[in-house]
């Protein structure tokens, strides 16, 4: 049994297909399917069947991979020790970050970071919070940022920052007339949101004090994808939206008239660096946590501010 092995167990595990499984260590199909075939006849046992389209797993398959993740997890691992005892920043690390903040944040550390830290490649996904969530548990990231607290038993959250909500009303608002919002103002129905699935969604959810699910006397629901829309809309007088800080930093002089800031303490989201509690690259994690907040602080001057859970 070797770690090779193991590695293209993964590969097949996680493509189902042992062609694009090949590609993706970058051997040929006949290579990787003859050592999977050899660590199965030294198990005596099937990972795969192969009679199923896609491939899947056996059930004592299922377990071999969970096993298999481990240790080839661990076995990557024991360059980390060598760097992290060496004080060494480089490498490749992978970074997830949710679509609610990655236009916003990323802009502003990532030249920073590279430029100090020239040695680090880092590979950057953009994550739903589930997928962040997996991947960070697999192995497959080596930390991510997104909403907290998500409160995962292996996944430590160290804080980042924390971020206001501001409210985008338009004229015909009856909410517009107003100079600062309460979060006594809100209700669910009078609000344009994000589509489901993201967590700023349920965090704006989450601060209305009005839930009200009966929607049969509306004329429409709309959901959006992006902030970018939900103002457009609101621009065309079809409701007030919630934006994160970030995102109010950029928008034209004439959209700032429809800004409305919470009266303090302000709602917030809390946005955290993510990663495992067995975690090795330290070294790395620090030194963005260090840009990350370094260059956020100025960004976010608000003081008091309330953090409010997007997942309570």
């Amino acid at each position: 049994m070797t770690i090779t092995q193991l590695k293209y167990v993964l590969a097949v595990a996680e493509h189902q297909n042992f062609t694009k499984a090949a590609a993706h260590v970058f051997v040929t199909q006949p290579t990787l399917s003859m050592q999977i075939q050899k660590l199965e006849d030294e198990l005596s046992i099937k990972i795969f069947d192969r009679s199923k389209k896609p491939i899947e797993l056996t059930d004592v398959g299922k377990k071999i991979v969970n096993q298999a993740r481990n240790i080839v997890n661990e076995s990557m691992r024991m360059k980390d020790v060598v760097d992290q005892e060496k004080g060494f920043i480089g490498g490749e690390f992978k970074l997830g970050i949710i679509p609610t903040i990655m236009p916003t944040l990323l802009p502003m550390f990532l030249r920073n970071f590279t430029n100090k830290y020239p040695k680090v490649h880092l590979k950057i996904e953009e994550l739903t919070t589930a997928e962040i969530i997996l991947k960070l548990n697999a192995g497959h990231l080596d930390a991510a940022i997104a909403a907290t607290p998500l409160s995962q038993e292996k996944i430590k959250e160290r804080v980042l920052y924390f971020e206001p909500f501001v409210g985008y009303v338009p004229e015909s608002h009856r909410l517009f007339s107003k100079k600062k919002l309460d979060r006594s103002d809100l209700e669910i129905n009078d609000i344009l949101l994000l589509e489901d699935g993201h967590c700023f969604r349920d965090g704006v959810i989450n601060i209305c004090k009005s839930l009200k699910n009966d929607t049969s006397g509306e004329s429409f629901q709309l959901e959006s994808g992006s902030f970018e829309t939900l103002i457009k809309l609101s621009d065309e007088g079809f409701g007030m939206t919630l934006l994160p800080y970030l995102n109010t930093l950029e928008i034209s002089q004439k959209q700032e008239s429809h800004l409305r800031y919470f009266n303090e303490p302000s709602p917030a989201r809390e946005v955290s660096l993510l990663y495992k509690k067995s975690e090795l690259k330290m070294q790395i994690v620090d030194a963005l946590y260090d840009i990350i907040s370094g260059v956020i602080r100025g960004a976010i001057a608000f003081q008091d501010i309330k953090v409010i859970s997007p997942l309570k």
